[in-house]
Order: structure tokens, then C-alpha cells, then sequence
């Protein structure tokens, strides 16, 4: 199967593999945003995907960002949608969250 990604803005990461064997592609966020404890937003990665008919695009959490309270609210990407890939992560931790440009968000 072959998704074709397009980057809309020019510092966005393409997805790509961690380690050989793996099965998600990290997706990355393309802003700076502070989480507080209990916050909601939609992160921007800068790319769209099209994804072809009869299939769907899961995204996952990170562990590492799971086990800093930080989690993935939608996780559907339906065939039909082209327009850009946002996260939508809610902070469940007790204090301030960075997100950083360039860093690993979900899979």
C-alpha cells in the first residue's frame, strides 16, 4: 500500500520509522506549544496524507509521552479527509508541558 504525504510547510518532518521493524511512523509536531495540567489542543504537524480508499490512518500514543501524562484524543484519519494532520493531545499531569517543534508526538 502506498499513502503519499506532502509536507504544507517547510520545517514539517515526513513520518518515519524509529527502528527497523517497527510498525507506526512517528509523527512530529511542527509548533511550540505549552500544555498546562488538564489542557486540550490541537497540535499541527504540517503535512497532510491521503490515504487510499477502503483504508483508515490510526495514530497512537507515545509511551514515553503516556507516561508524562501526555495522551491522543482523536486517532482517525478517514480516507477522504486531505486536509492537515493535527494532533489532538490532553495533558492529564500535574504541571507544564513543552512541546517542542521537531519532537516526536504520536504514531
Amino acid at each position: 500500500m502506498e499513502v503519499r504525504v506532502k509536507k504544507i510547510c517547510p520545517q514539517a518532518k515526513l513520518p518515519k520509522y524509529s527502528h527497523a521493524g517497527d510498525a507506526g511512523l512517528d509523527l512530529y509536531s511542527v509548533v511550540e506549544e505549552k500544555l498546562a495540567p488538564g489542557e486540550i489542543k490541537a497540535i499541527s504537524t504540517g503535512i497532510k496524507m491521503a490515504i487510499p480508499p477502503g483504508y483508515v490512518g490510526l495514530i497512537w500514543d507515545k509511551s514515553g509521552l503516556s507516561l508524562e501524562g501526555i495522551h491522543r484524543l482523536a486517532g482517525v484519519v478517514d480516507a477522504g479527509y486531505r486536509g492537515e494532520i493535527k494532533e489532538v493531545l490532553v495533558h492529564r499531569g500535574n504541571s507544564e508541558f513543552q512541546v517542542a517543534a521537531g519532537m516526536k508526538i504520536d504514531q
